[in-house]
């Protein structure tokens, strides 16, 4: 992101929160790049934790904060509570377990009312009057195609939502994105754990946990859904 040096001297802090984020600001004068600014290395012995979560020292970032920071960035963003999350790339196996999981929601859904969207995708989920979040599930199903916006943008909530789990977004998408799921309106989640083989299916309702259940590759031969009757997923096909 490129930023005129009145505007960097004018919101330092705002420009701040985006550095922390991970996105590179390059300070110009007269339509020349004449600084960077950047983050010292907390970690300069080499030894980090492989979570993609950049919480700013501003504080909270808003919403339109947030907004300005994606308009602006070939990056891939969430905000979560008003926590910047910087989204790495999946790995293989993530990505093979979101093609297989497709195939069979494809099929399932084919001729119904709903339809199963890969990301990125954004979700925009309005948890309180001051709190708007917006999140990439890996794995969406909306059952309402038509509430969009001028921009084609999607602005309902999903029926059911699946992340897949890594090492940089287990606490966030088993704490942080269950809260989430379950006060903004979404029926049923998913989180599937690559490490384990393992799915897990919670329904929501009414902001609480109404039921869940976890299916364990070579112990159960398929997941079930709650919400949608008769949708499952093969385990060893998700797994394999």
């Amino acid at each position: 992101m490129r930023v005129p040096s009145t505007q960097v001297q004018n919101n330092f802090g705002k420009y701040l929160k985006y550095v922390e984020a991970n996105e590179e600001i390059i300070v110009t004068r007269k339509g020349k790049d004449i600084a960077k600014i950047v983050l010292a290395d907390p970690y300069p012995d080499g030894v980090r934790e492989g979570a993609a979560e950049y919480h700013t020292s501003g504080g909270w970032v808003s919403y339109e904060e947030f907004v300005e920071l994606t308009e602006a960035s070939e990056q891939r963003f969430e905000l979560i509570d008003g926590v910047v999350y910087n989204l790495a790339s999946p790995s293989f196996k993530h990505q093979q377990i979101i093609a297989e999981l497709l195939v069979s929601f494809h099929n399932w859904f084919k001729g119904k009312n709903c339809t199963a969207l890969p990301s990125p995708f954004d979700i925009t989920l309005h948890k309180a009057e001051n709190n708007i979040c917006v999140v990439q599930p890996d794995v969406i199903v909306i059952c309402d195609k038509d509430n969009r916006d001028k921009k084609d943008r999607y602005t309902g909530v999903p029926v059911l939502v699946v992340e897949v789990l890594s090492p940089s977004t287990r606490s966030k998408d088993m704490i942080k994105k269950l809260d989430l799921y379950k006060q903004c309106g979404v029926e049923e989640y998913w989180i599937i754990d690559p490490m384990n083989d393992q799915l897990t299916v919670y329904r929501l309702e009414d902001n609480e946990i109404e039921n869940h259940k976890t299916y364990v590759r070579r112990g159960e031969p398929e997941a079930r859904s709650f919400y949608f009757e008769g949708l499952t997923v093969a385990l060893d096909d998700l797994f394999g």
